[in-house]
């Protein structure tokens, strides 16, 4: 079947508002308006209501949108919300149109009222800044508020019980205008759910739109563009439509289509309350189809065109992060991964943990819930309370964002052990951890687990290497764990089940990190590194972070003498990005800086120099490179940002004149910085590091820079202008 418009399935099939009624609030919302701000990192607002619609959409990654500003009707009200409350200052409002926006949306949600009456609930500076605009702003008294009024209150600042209150104040006509960072909010709120717990979404949600988890990127220069055609499917409620009908056969979307309606309905589902009766039993009827393939794994990968199995997906794993450990059960993906238990694996009655919490973040147990049993974590009483989690997974890449899910999107839960006894449980099982926070001071605890699988774990000079040997790596959990001082190895256990030298791998991690952080001057590592295998991450091929994350393709080669011998790129350069710091990382040096510790290991434990390191495939050796770029055309900062291996032979040359010590001296010296003497800007980081290497060498290093097009201010360039100026010889 050949795709056809999108208009013609929302017409023929959708329960939403016809576009032809939008048109005018449109019209009357963007009147004069071309570009709003971009105050901080706005935030995704979520519209799925039959009278909802968005006004303004950011950039959602990968050509989508989403967002940014909506707007719904509720009774005789209206309602307009926000994804940043810097919408509502006076400096923001004086920005492209941004004041002459938010001016259109007060008179909209009066009813096209000449002289709105508005309140404020708080926020002394959202009053100057409409004074500025022309209104007379007067404190909200929420007792006597009347439907000829507009209100202007963040989501954040409403209380469970102002909600009547304001719902019935909408109702009989009231304007509510609110703005609220739905991403923010999560991060200050862990563990805590959009739609019920941010009480401004209560009543947003009765309008048909919420403020939702997510961050807009710009679409025009340092703000938003307004006008012009906003795609039918940024509309959850459309983008629903569109899936029934595809579901059905009716229609066919394009692929483009397709992943903006499926962004759009993972969007609310990752908002929604579960008590939700507009949006959530629609879903759940196109979820009901036996056709509906809704178990990820590396062979059936749940694609964005299947938007009833990504729609069930999100449901479930919604419905899973709140699950009581006592009514939790095993999902059915566990069995393509993380991967099964044995049924007739030893539940072990009671095992002892002891856990040293002056050493803060995940402590690994050797042991491993099986999906969807329950297992039972007791601490000493004077333990409880104490911000101690227990983690039953180590996957904890969430996928949603992604449009094929190789595995269910998000597998690790934790638990807070807030009394002596906590039961917890994971519909895929995982890897049990005790969680600690920074600054511990409970010392060294016994935490005793019952009802867990053994799983292979070896701790390097603690496990007997012939007990390994004979009895570890056999033990029945899928996956395990080689443990060194200072990094972790997480891979499945078939990896380690003829892993006779387990000791020479964990010392090989250890003089990695080592080596990196020698390079870099770190001098207070309080805790091991960790890197973890997956069936699929959330970004790239690897990705730093705790824990470092990689593909599972990678497995035969973390634990492998013989490849870790021959040296990994990878494995180095997220390590290194784990290492890097941003004062001495400037515009276009993020993927670069990171690679002086590929080179470094590659030099110390390889024996290959970075002068003789060659990238890719029968490519020049990286020191060679600035043959190309100059032969290219004139030197550039934007040319030489847009390859990192082009700009880090800049960095090659450096090392190959002046050795890794004068890295470390001056990596040393920026980690030894008063605050007030780190950069403020990205031309004080490019100046700085060009001042301080300088000094560090004894050569001006200011025409080098300039050579490769890097700009640093004629003041950076005249501190060091007494020293003999230095290039490379072939580069004269």
């Amino acid at each position: 079947m050949k795709p056809i418009s999108i208009l013609t399935s929302l017409l023929v099939f959708a329960r939403t508002l016809d576009a032809q009624t939008a048109s005018p609030d449109l019209a009357q919302l963007t009147r004069g308006v071309t570009k709003i701000a971009s105050p901080g990192t706005p935030g995704r607002v979520c519209v799925f209501g039959d009278t909802a619609f968005p006004i303004v959409v950011g950039g959602a990654g990968k050509g989508l949108v989403q967002p940014v500003v909506g707007a719904g009707r509720l009774g005789a009200g209206r309602v307009v919300v926000f994804g940043h409350g810097g919408y509502f200052d006076a400096a923001t409002m004086k920005e492209g149109d941004s004041g002459k926006f938010l001016a259109n949306c007060i008179t909209w949600a009066a009813r096209g009222a000449a002289k709105p009456e508005v309140v404020v609930l708080g926020g002394k500076g959202v009053s100057e800044g409409l004074i500025s605009l022309g209104f007379a702003p007067v404190p909200a008294d929420l007792a006597k508020l009347s439907p000829k009024q507009v209100l202007f209150a963040d989501a954040s600042r409403i209380k469970p019980g102002d909600v009547e209150t304001i719902v019935k104040f909408i109702r009989a006509g009231g304007g509510w205008i609110t703005a609220g960072t739905g991403w923010g909010w999560k991060q200050l709120n862990p563990g805590k759910e959009l739609g019920t717990d941010l009480i401004g979404n209560r009543i947003l949600h009765l309008a048909g739109v919420l403020i939702a988890d997510g961050t807009s990127t710009d679409t025009t220069a340092n703000g938003f563009t307004v006008g012009g055609d906003i795609p039918l499917l940024a509309h959850a409620g459309r983008a629903l439509s569109s899936a029934i009908a595809s579901t059905g056969g009716a229609v066919k979307l394009s692929k483009s289509d397709a992943a903006l309606a499926s962004a759009s309905l993972v969007g609310a589902m990752e908002s929604l309350p579960a008590n939700d009766t507009q949006f959530l039993p629609r879903l759940r009827s196109l979820a009901a189809n036996p056709k509906v393939v809704a178990v990820p794994s590396a062979k059936t990968p749940v694609k964005s065109d299947n938007f009833a199995g990504r729609m069930l997906v999100t449901m479930q794993g919604q419905s899973l992060r709140k699950l009581a450990p006592e009514q939790t059960r095993a999902h059915p993906a566990a069995e393509f991964f993380p991967g099964p238990v044995p049924k007739t694996a030893a539940r072990l009655a009671s095992a002892s943990v002891s856990v040293d919490t002056k050493i803060p973040a995940w402590h690994s147990t050797g042991l491993y819930a099986a999906p969807g049993e329950l297992i039972t974590v007791t601490v000493p009483a004077e333990a409880a309370k104490k911000k101690l989690r227990v983690r039953i997974g180590s996957h904890t890449d969430h996928l949603w964002q992604l449009d094929s899910w190789k595995r269910f999107p998000e597998i690790s839960r934790e638990f807070p052990l807030d009394a002596a006894v906590t039961r917890a449980a994971n519909a895929f099982g995982g890897l049990i951890y005790i969680e600690v926070p920074n600054d511990s001071a409970l010392g060294r605890i016994n935490v005793t687990i019952q009802n867990a699988v053994a799983a292979p774990r070896f701790v390097l000079g603690q496990t007997d290497l012939a007990t390994w040997r004979s009895k570890l790596r056999a033990l029945p959990a899928p996956w395990a764990e080689i443990e060194g001082a200072k990094l972790i190895v997480t891979l499945p256990a078939e990896n380690v089940r003829t892993l006779d030298d387990p000791d020479e791998v964990a010392k090989y991690w250890d003089r990695v990190v080592t080596a990196e952080d020698e390079l870099s001057g770190v001098n207070d590592r309080v805790r091991p590194e960790r890197f973890v295998l997956d069936q699929q991450i959330s970004a790239g091929y690897m990705h730093s972070g705790y824990p470092i994350m990689a593909w599972l393709d990678q497995s035969d080669k973390v634990a492998n003498m013989a490849a870790l011998k021959q040296g990994n790129w990878g494995f180095y350069h997220e390590l290194g990005h784990n290492h890097q710091k941003g004062d001495w990382t400037f515009e276009g040096t993020t993927e670069v800086t990171c690679n002086l510790f590929s080179f470094y290991i590659f030099d110390k434990l390889c024996g290959v120099k970075p002068r003789d390191y060659v990238h890719g495939r029968g490519e020049a050796k990286v020191i060679e490179l600035h043959k190309k770029y100059f032969a290219g055309g004139a030197a550039s900062f934007e040319r030489w940002k847009a390859d990192p291996f082009t700009a880090l032979c800049m960095y090659a040359q450096l090392q190959d004149a002046f050795g890794w010590e004068a890295y470390q001296k001056v990596f040393i010296e920026y980690r030894d910085l008063p605050d007030g003497q780190r950069p403020k800007s990205d031309q004080d980081r490019r100046d700085q590091w060009m001042v301080r290497f300088s000094k560090t060498v004894g050569k001006n290093l200011a025409p080098f820079f300039r050579k490769w097009g890097v700009p640093v201010t004629d003041a950076a360039a005249q501190s060091v202008a007494s020293l003999p100026a230095w290039m490379p010889v072939d580069m004269k």
